[in-house]
């Protein structure tokens, strides 16, 4: 049985005989079993197992996340990336994080970086909604503008020196409108889940049809986590000049 802790909620992979257990644990106050994330939406099936609330706050790399675990989707496995690309962000740039989610990306990015400004975009209400709710709850509001919409329309009105592109089912049929904000030297994060023979050459491959006739310079490729057997969720991060 696998399990971890968000904020104050134990989330497991399957039922078990007697899920009370987990809540004479420190700081738990419900247990949900989750099963596949569904749809555009990225919407979770969950089952509550002992407890009631499923709306939670969870601190991670000094950062505060307000999320309700039954609507929304939170993966332990991105935590590397999540430190990573704040690290990366030079003073003054402009970000556009295509699929923000509750802010995954763009409030470490305002946390810990110097960003001068960064749009996030996320298609999913709910999800918008939690957004706003954490820019408020790591005043960040000066720094993170939060758009309700879908990045195919959105992003191509924008103009920035770096491009997020943090999802990874069917975020190909993205990048055409990644690469219409994207300035001239800025950089691409693009995710994508691929077989494990064509892990880092079919992602590439994509970014460089898309780009023409834009030069692609690769600056790093790498493995984020197992996505599903054989299959590995990877990032590529590329200079489009």
């Amino acid at each position: 049985m696998k399990w971890k802790q968000i904020g104050d909620i134990i989330i497991l992979n399957r039922n078990v005989e007697n899920p009370e257990k987990f809540l004479k644990m420190k700081d738990v106050k419900t247990v949900i079993k989750i099963g596949r994330i569904r749809g555009r939406m990225r919407k979770p099936e969950v089952k509550i197992l002992a407890g009631t609330e499923t709306e939670t706050i969870h601190k991670e790399n000094k950062c505060l996340f307000k999320l309700d675990v039954a609507n929304i989707m939170w993966s332990k496995g991105n935590t590397y990336e999540r430190i990573r690309i704040p690290r990366l962000i030079q003073d003054g740039e402009t970000i556009v994080d295509m699929f923000a989610g509750i802010g995954y990306f763009s409030i470490p990015i305002a946390v810990h970086a110097n960003p001068k400004k960064v749009y996030a975009i996320e298609i999913n209400p709910k999800a918008h909604y939690y957004l706003k709710e954490n820019i408020k709850l790591n005043k960040v509001q000066d720094k993170v503008k939060p758009l309700l919409g879908d990045s195919k329309i959105i992003a191509p009105t924008l103009s920035a020196d770096r491009v997020l592109m943090g999802y990874v089912v069917n975020t190909h049929h993205y990048l055409d409108a990644a690469l219409k904000c994207l300035k001239k030297g800025g950089i691409l994060h693009y995710h994508e889940t691929a077989p494990d023979k064509i892990k880092f050459k079919r992602p590439i491959k994509r970014i460089k049809k898309a780009a023409k006739p834009r030069e692609v310079r690769i600056l790093n490729k790498r493995i984020i986590k197992k996505y599903s057997p054989g299959v590995w969720h990877v990032v590529i991060d590329a200079k489009i000049d």
